[in-house]
């Protein structure tokens, strides 16, 4: 029997399913055609995006990177969610196709006088086995079809949402590294101050102390070796903070770390990227792309809701033997089928199925908002990275002026007042300015 049914079943579900869902359309970008203060020649000729390993070229980074990728619980989290995601997805998808179950049965019942044939009650066993499909929905509205559809982009939103992850967590890793590194130098620079302050100090207590020089001076010099001294205790403090913000990132302990100095030069600095246009940041950005799907799953959602004020056709079939003795239950003749179609029309369900679908319009029109904040927070995020990149290369050879010449300035200052010329005022002036 099921030779003939399964399949004519299997060919209707294929045939059914016209989804009621509203056709997608990419709703308009709600930011500007191009970034500010940006050419149009800059914006064409898009690149793709290199990976963070051609990005982040020190190999102590990569190799925290690394082990962030390979350690980090929240994006283990985030590996774990997709796959969760993805297993419902199977789950929706297998159920527009039918069930077949093997059953096997042993029923033993007692059959009342007044309705037997013979007028006196009885006890009788049915054995029964066999091949059943237990109420097969029959897609003819969609139902089936959008829910999948929905499921589908949740776990395509999902998987975008774990790339986004990872991308965060490289770039919170080579950030935080970047932070221990320049806390070092800072700390190491304060040690190199504190020294100083402290030669400047002991100079001025041995000419307090023959006469020369004054109380003022004297304590000018101790506040200020005392003050680089407080203030390298607070940059080692910070490098420990950061180290710890580090392992917490990592996921795992720290190797050694040289956390060298040079990595703040400019010839170790990451690679440019192209700028490319608005539009582009729709098919670049995981988090851009993450918001689309789940904006496409809640338009699935309303073709669901839509398909519930219409009937439903479900189909029980089975096919099998049955005999009243266990020994006769695979002679000759023994065989059984039943097929029993059931429509059902909603006629009064007390205004669910129209919340419903108030709900899922609303939930639509939430993720359009949600979509497009996400795409306005992308073009921010550019814009101002590439304010600061318009810039930082002439502000990084102000700064290194700037701290050239202060540098010389300490060291005049020092020969000047070691050799007796001046007072310790423009040392400490010149300090400050370090």
């Amino acid at each position: 029997m099921f030779k003939a049914i399964y399949p004519a079943v299997l060919g209707l579900s294929l045939l059914a399913g016209c989804s009621m869902a509203p056709e997608y359309q990419r709703p308009a970008s709600p930011v500007a055609s191009s970034y500010p203060d940006v050419s149009p020649q800059a914006e064409t000729g898009s690149e793709a995006l290199p990976q963070w390993r051609s990005f982040y070229t020190h190999q102590e980074l990569q190799h925290l990177i690394q082990l962030a990728l390979q350690h980090n619980r929240d994006l283990r989290v985030s590996e774990l969610n997709t796959e969760r995601v993805r297993a419902y997805y199977r789950i929706q998808n297998a159920a527009r196709l039918p069930t077949l179950n093997a059953t096997a049965s042993d029923t033993r019942a007692r059959t009342p006088a007044d309705l037997s044939y013979t007028g006196e009650s009885g006890i009788s066993n049915t054995y029964a086995v066999g091949l059943q499909m237990p109420a097969y929905e029959l897609d003819f509205f969609g139902r089936i079809l959008s829910l999948k559809d929905q499921a589908l982009q949740q776990y395509l939103a999902t998987e975008e949402a774990e790339r986004s992850a990872e991308i965060s967590l490289v770039a919170a890793v080579a950030n935080q590294y970047h932070q221990l590194v320049a806390l070092k130098e800072q700390a190491k620079l304060a040690g190199e101050a504190m020294t100083s302050a402290k030669r400047a100090y002991d100079i001025n207590q041995d000419s307090f102390d023959a006469g020369v020089g004054t109380e003022l001076d004297l304590k000018t010099a101790e506040a200020q070796y005392q003050a680089y001294r407080a203030s390298q205790l607070a940059y080692l403090d910070q490098v420990n903070q950061a180290q710890n913000a580090l392992v917490w990132l990592v996921g795992s302990e720290l190797p050694t770390l040289s956390a060298d100095s040079s990595l703040l030069q400019r010839e170790h600095a990451p690679v440019d990227l192209p700028v490319g246009l608005p539009s582009e940041l729709l098919t670049r950005r995981p988090d851009i792309r993450a918001a689309e799907h789940t904006l496409k799953a809640a338009n699935a959602n309303i073709g669901a809701a839509r398909a519930a004020f219409f009937p439903s056709v479900r189909l029980t079939a089975f096919g099998g033997t049955a005999s009243a003795e266990l020994s006769d239950l695979f002679k000759s003749g023994s065989a059984q089928w039943s097929f029993t179609p059931q429509i059902t029309l909603p006629i009064f369900t007390g205004g669910r199925n129209k919340a419903n679908l108030e709900v899922a319009n609303v939930e639509q029109r939430i993720e359009l908002a949600q979509y497009e904040r996400a795409i306005q927070t992308a073009f921010r995020e550019v814009a101002d990275a590439l304010a600061v990149r318009r810039t930082i290369d002439q502000r990084i050879d102000a700064q290194s002026a700037r701290v050239a010449a202060a540098q010389r300035r300490s060291t005049l200052s020092n020969q000047r007042f070691d050799a007796g010329v001046d007072s310790y005022l423009p040392v400490l002036l010149a300090q400050q300015e370090l």
